[in-house]
């Protein structure tokens, strides 16, 4: 075999294993996306309309919450939630409406209380997808019978669903915060 021959098989050795390699990054990538976002996953890849564009999208967002300062509430802070869910549940007996209503807003105040910059919806459920995947979509679908119930159109069993899904995420919420590797270093 000649020289050109011997470097021409190289180079197309060498492209092979870059894009095997590549392949393979890109893979281990889709997994750990979909294992860390959950059904948000599926949730960005239709509404991007692709699965390249969606983790993207998924990728910015991890790449934003990483810099938050997500923290375990002060001392105490954890019993007066609780305290105020327990009362928010309550409520639910006799005005079920404005309880879920209670329950939308106290999952913004603990969020603003760990870290989580408190903006409109979209942008909480998209930075609550970061670390807490498993539970946005049901987030989204309760903050959805909230607003249904403002027009009227969500009855008392949607209601009583939408606080099942609250208290999932509430519930996580008053938990530590993900481990550090997935926040800036302090």
């Amino acid at each position: 075999m000649d020289t050109t021959t011997t470097l021409a098989v190289i180079v197309i050795a060498v492209l092979v294993v870059l894009a095997a390699a590549f392949f393979v990054m890109k893979s281990r990538r889709s997994k750990s996306l979909q294992s860390q976002f959950g059904p948000e996953y599926e949730r960005a890849v239709i509404e991007t309309g692709g699965k390249s564009k969606a983790e993207h999208e998924l990728a910015e967002r991890a790449k934003r919450v990483k810099h938050f300062d997500i923290h375990p509430l002060p001392p105490g802070g954890g019993a007066r939630y609780a305290a105020a869910w327990k009362a928010v549940q309550a409520r639910f007996v006799d005005e079920p409406g404005p309880a879920v209503q209670e329950a939308d807003d106290l999952i913004g105040e603990l969020m603003a209380a760990r870290g989580y910059p408190v903006t409109d919806f979209e942008q909480r459920a998209a930075d609550l997808s970061v670390d807490h995947g498993e539970l946005v979509h049901d987030y989204r679908v309760a903050h959805q019978v909230a607003l249904r119930h403002g027009e009227g159109k969500a009855g008392t069993e949607d209601l009583r669903q939408a606080m099942i899904h609250y208290r999932a995420l509430f519930e996580d919420l008053l938990e530590e915060p993900p481990p550090v590797e997935h926040r800036r270093a302090s």
